[in-house]
């Protein structure tokens, strides 16, 4: 005689039965993680004008020129400074004149814009108030959000693992005692392919970056996630 059992969606849980294979249960758990990040990326450099397109180059060579120096005398290595993105576009002016008939002159070239844009990482979090001032010193007029991370979370995810799989222990011994069940064997582990990127979790005393007067940046912490999915064979205490 088998024991009824109804799982709500909500739950989770899923029992399968057959009279070929034996009765199995699965459940997903979640572990997670936090740490403060030790790195940090950013998107930066140089926007310039001029009359022709020759002019606004050159200025912004010269300008790019000053701010990757600017960057290495901060300390960044080579591997941590690389060119993202670079446009040379005309910059119009439109008309609002307009003769009997309607008709609107076509927009007219006034000049040139140059964008030159680097992406760096800053792998020593306290100087990274004084590298993003230091930028702006020496011409950077572009800078785009900043992202932080751990550079190796190896050791992150593993314990996540562990709490997945405690997290998933424990809801399926809960399940099966109340359902009057034992827990068998684990008949697989499953590991979620898509998961969420790390997302910071800000707390009231952040790293403070300004010290000596700098931009000022606060790192807070990153959250790492990992979901598994496993599944055991259960056998009736009520049989």
């Amino acid at each position: 005689m088998r024991f009824p059992l109804t799982f709500a969606p909500i739950a989770m849980a899923v029992l399968l039965a057959s009279p070929a294979l034996a009765d199995t249960m699965s459940l997903s758990g979640t572990g997670t993680v936090r740490a403060a990040p030790d790195m940090a990326t950013i998107n930066t450099g140089v926007t310039t004008q001029a009359e022709t397109a020759r002019e606004a180059l050159d200025a912004n060579s010269a300008a790019m020129a000053d701010l990757v120096a600017a960057l290495r005398e901060a300390g960044l290595e080579d591997r941590d400074i690389q060119t993202s993105d670079f446009s040379v576009s005309p910059q119009y002016v439109y008309s609002d004149r307009r003769d009997d008939n309607g008709y609107t002159p076509p927009p007219e070239i006034q000049g040139y814009q140059v964008s030159n844009t680097v992406t760096i990482v800053v792998r020593d979090l306290e100087a990274l108030g004084s590298v993003l001032d230091q930028a702006v010193t020496v011409g950077a007029n572009t800078i785009n959000g900043i992202v932080f991370a751990v550079d190796d979370v190896t050791k992150l995810e593993e314990e996540a693992r562990k709490l997945a799989f405690a997290d998933a222990m424990a809801k399926a011994e809960t399940y099966a005692g109340a359902a009057g069940l034992r827990l068998g064997s684990i008949e697989s582990i499953r590991e979620m392919d898509a998961q969420q990127p790390p997302m910071p979790m800000y707390r009231a005393q952040a790293m403070e970056m300004a010290a000596d007067g700098s931009v000022p940046v606060e790192a807070g912490e990153m959250s790492y996630s990992i979901t598994a999915t496993i599944e055991w064979e259960i056998e009736d205490d009520n049989q």
